[in-house]
């Protein structure tokens, strides 16, 4: 309560008022406080930093506290020739002082630099109760994850992850152990670059898009993409190859499809379904959408086309009668 604006006058308690302009050096003199017994209403007049506050003796002397030493005349306090008390601390966090001190309790300010603050303030002034409530926030707000993904283990799972989500939904699914062939030289750079991958949407959309990794599905690396409860589009990255004469598992990193989905599910943030004519201009045709042209293909290629199964991406209707998360 600063003491610009705020008169003693039947008043039973202090009283939180803004702050009086800063006050320049005054001469000061030492002395014991005397007196306070019996004179719990009694106002005092204090000088934090340069900004003033009345208080009451009874709050100053109602809790275990440097405070309370100074009013009960067991402690040396510092006054003015205008008779304000001086205490060389900051006057910031000083009514959140004397509030606590009144009701055992008060809302501490928001950010976690300002708890520290207060934190600090709270120990110089020995108030046991508020240094443990400034520090039991702070483990709180430290404990509170800045994104979380979660790790489904069963269709069921994710099906009502799916479903009960507001927000549109980024799977990814990976399983390198479901592989029955060997992997290409790159497949395990690229099934990392996906991972990781995934990671950097999660935070770039993190509040606006549901991520979740499946690792029990029978793809090996697969994307799927959710809105309102609907399969929007599939992005899979793995390809069967022949090298020589013995197949092997190929995992790619088509980046720049991924990132299209994603944002095209940004299109189902909100209520109602967006327009028709909208999803038609971001939809595709994605037929065998990663097989080269046979001029491209050299010779030969046809033959290859045949026998291998490249990167497909699956593009599925809004409007049809397909259930949720399916």
């Amino acid at each position: 309560m600063s003491g610009d604006s705020c008169l003693p006058q039947h008043h039973t308690q202090s009283h939180c008022m803004s702050p009086a302009p800063p006050l320049t050096c005054p001469k000061t003199k030492t002395s014991s406080y005397r007196g306070a017994v019996g004179l719990g209403n009694k106002y005092v007049r204090l000088n934090v930093g340069g900004t003033l506050f009345y208080a009451t003796l009874q709050v100053l002397t109602r809790q275990e506290s440097m405070l309370r030493a100074m009013f009960s005349g067991k402690k040396e306090v510092f006054t003015d020739k205008e008779g304000w008390i001086l205490i060389d601390r900051s006057g910031k966090h000083f009514g959140s002082i004397l509030c606590y001190l009144r009701d055992s309790t008060v809302t501490l300010p928001k950010g976690r630099q300002a708890v520290q603050e207060l934190l600090a303030e709270a120990k110089f002034f020995l108030i046991e109760g508020l240094v443990e409530l400034c520090q039991n926030t702070l483990q709180d707000s430290k404990e509170q994850p800045m994104c979380v993904i979660p790790v489904v283990t069963s269709s069921k799972e994710e099906e009502r992850l799916i479903q009960s989500s507001t927000k549109p939904v980024v799977k990814l699914l990976y399983n390198r152990s479901n592989n029955k062939y060997s992997y290409t030289s790159n497949s395990d750079d690229n099934l990392l670059k996906n991972i990781e991958l995934f990671d950097r949407l999660s935070l770039s959309f993190n509040g606006r898009v549901l991520f979740i990794k499946d690792v029990i599905g029978d793809e090996i690396c697969c994307w799927s993409f959710y809105g309102q409860g609907r399969k929007l589009a599939e992005v899979c990255c793995t390809s069967i190859v022949y090298a020589t004469e013995k197949k092997q598992t190929k995992v790619e990193f088509p980046e720049a499809r991924i990132y299209e989905e994603t944002l095209n599910t940004l299109l189902y943030e909100t209520m109602p379904l967006p327009d028709n004519s909208l999803l038609e201009a971001t939809r595709r045709s994605y037929n065998n959408c990663g097989s080269l042209s046979e001029e491209e293909e050299g010779p030969g290629g046809s033959e290859l086309r045949e026998r291998v199964r490249r990167i497909h991406v699956k593009r599925y209707s809004t409007y049809d009668d397909r259930q949720l998360g399916h």
